[in-house]
């Protein structure tokens, strides 16, 4: 009995930590994302490296941090948050090229999420 007892709680522990991850804008405040080549986000240019992105709002823009996982530099970028059907069954990146083979991140999707991230 008593053991049951601590899985029960310890189950609404980790449900109440799974919850608490995602805020109410519907995507998760610290996300994971790695880029194999440079590409440009609006007027920033993120070099080709893994990123920790951290999400907050200034004012009523939502924006975007990527640091560069093992460097201290950090870019800060604005975006709209669109809302999904459902939670995103994974990570997803909508990147155009141009002429100059130059890549530009138009969306991003984190798993989990129920919204996406539109620059």
């Amino acid at each position: 009995m008593r053991i049951s007892k601590m899985l029960g709680i310890a189950l609404v522990l980790v449900s109440a930590i799974a919850i608490a991850s995602q805020n109410k804008m519907g995507i998760h405040d610290v996300s994971k994302v790695t880029f194999d080549t440079s590409v440009h986000i609006g007027s920033t240019v993120l070099p080709a490296g893994s990123y920790v992105v951290r999400h907050s709002m200034e004012g009523e823009e939502h924006v975007m941090a990527f640091e560069l996982v093992g460097h201290k530099q950090v870019f800060k970028v604005k975006c709209t948050l669109v809302p999904l059907s459902q939670k995103a069954p994974r990570d997803e990146s909508v990147i155009e090229t141009t002429s100059a083979n130059e890549k530009i991140l138009k969306e991003l999707v984190f798993s989990g999420d129920t919204a996406k991230h539109v620059f």
